[in-house]
């Protein structure tokens, strides 16, 4: 029986979730499976990926093909390095020890990256807040700006006004005594 690692989906329209499964070749996609080897959710950034890596790693080395996306799954899990390996083990090129060391390196270099790309996420999302607040801070002083400027009594026309009367007063007077005249 051909066997395929691949995705079964799940979840709701828009939010996909999937299992990592082994199924036979020939069942449909959320069909029948053999084993359930873990989950991927997308959703989450970086994406969540749950899977039993002994499991995982003898059904690959008993010849259960991966789907390109199950393949780059594991590929990030380490699992097909780790068959990689072993596979230099049986050819004599490595040692066992030798394997491990380089597994156990490798793993320690891959954990480091998802550290700091959680990291650099974190910063960049209090980054955003920041800048959302003083912008809303900043749009809240302006509101509040125009809606004083708006209730205030309007102090300049009050000023022109009272220029303007005391400029034609005197220009009355004067019309006034030239008549008398």
């Amino acid at each position: 029986m051909a066997t395929k690692i691949r995705l079964q989906r799940h979840g709701k329209k828009g939010k996909p979730f999937y299992y990592i499964v082994v199924a036979d070749s020939r069942a449909p996609r959320d069909g029948r499976f053999i084993e359930r080897l873990g989950s991927y959710n997308p959703n989450t950034n970086p994406a969540t990926i749950d899977i039993n890596f002994d499991k995982t790693l003898e059904w690959v080395n008993t010849g259960a093909q991966p789907t390109d996306t199950c393949r780059a799954i594991l590929s990030y899990k380490g699992v097909m390095y780790k068959k990689h390996l072993q596979g230099g083990v049986a050819k004599g090129a490595l040692t066992e020890e030798q394997a491990n060391e380089k597994f156990a390196a490798w793993t320690d270099q891959k954990s480091g990256k998802i550290t700091g790309k959680k990291s650099d996420l974190s910063t960049a999302k209090e980054e955003a807040k920041k800048a959302a607040l003083i912008a809303e801070a900043k749009k809240k002083e302006d509101k509040a700006a125009a809606i004083a400027a708006k209730n205030a009594p309007p102090v300049e026309e009050v000023e022109v006004a009272e220029e303007e009367a005391e400029v034609e007063a005197p220009a009355a007077e004067e019309a006034t005594e030239e008549g008398a005249e």
